[in-house]
């Protein structure tokens, strides 16, 4: 996913950054717990589309870069 776009995006709940997932092609959301789709290179950014996030990929996320 383009970085300069990565930056633009925002989570649809929270308004809050995301994180690009590239193994599982989703943005992920830590405030709101949600990873929403990437299909084709386009960011699904609908709640009804996304997944809850695990207690254990919250904390992956969170090793991987400060909360905000």
């Amino acid at each position: 996913m383009d970085t300069k776009l990565l930056e633009l995006l925002v989570c649809p709940v929270t308004k809050g950054p995301l994180d690009f997932d590239r193994e599982r092609q989703e943005l992920l959301s830590r405030s709101a717990r949600l990873a929403y789709p990437v299909r084709k290179g386009i960011p699904i950014l609908l709640e009804n589309e996304a997944r809850t996030l695990s207690d254990e990929e919250i904390d992956k996320l969170a090793a991987l870069r400060p909360p905000l």
